[in-house]
């Protein structure tokens, strides 16, 4: 374990244990298959490479860009879409998959703007939750973790492009993101 680490909230196991759930979950609910997950990066890359490989029936994978943090431990509230979508979703069975959600007014301004393209469906796949840091409502589908509202890095999450490397997800120490506040 790293030292800016404080604690390992998820281990590399339970993780990979409850996307495969996930996986099977979602494989029941659209047995036809031809659903198409939208990652949204770059935090859920880890978390949808692992869900597809657990899926029973044919998925296909796009990406978004979206920015309310920058290289802040806050969301700045203002939705940037930095790349959108490389396919038409008209019609289509979508999941979005996100790594974490907290305040939830990125996912919230982004199911929005999804569901304007007129999906057949439009279904939340998250990791993590975080309903305590929650703002506005959101409705998920498929939750893996609900969890405290720690500051989370590993399996894809981040802090100033640090730590996604890590396997599992881990609790980061207060000094390394408030020394930064004090900068």
């Amino acid at each position: 374990m790293r030292e800016e680490i404080k604690e390992i909230l998820l281990s590399e196991e339970q993780i990979k244990s409850r996307v495969k759930e996930l996986g099977e979950e979602i494989s029941r609910d659209f047995p036809e298959g031809d659903v198409l997950f939208i990652g949204v990066l770059k935090g859920s890359v880890m978390f949808i490479s692992d869900l597809m490989r657990s899926m029973k029936v044919d998925v296909n994978m796009d990406f978004m860009a979206v920015s309310s943090y920058g290289l802040s431990s806050e969301t700045s509230g203002v939705v940037r879409i930095l790349k959108d979508l490389d396919f038409d979703i008209e019609y289509r069975d979508v999941i979005i998959v996100e790594d974490i959600i907290d305040t939830g007014t990125t996912l919230r301004y982004l199911y929005d703007y999804l569901k304007a393209r007129n999906p057949r469906n439009l279904k939340i796949c998250c990791l993590l939750d975080k309903p305590e840091r929650r703002k506005v409502n959101i409705n998920i589908d498929y939750k893996g973790f609900e969890i405290p509202d720690y500051f989370v890095v590993g399996y894809g999450l981040d802090y100033a492009e640090k730590f996604r490397y890590l396997p599992y997800i881990g609790i980061l120490k207060e000094d390394v993101y408030k020394k930064d506040k004090s900068n």
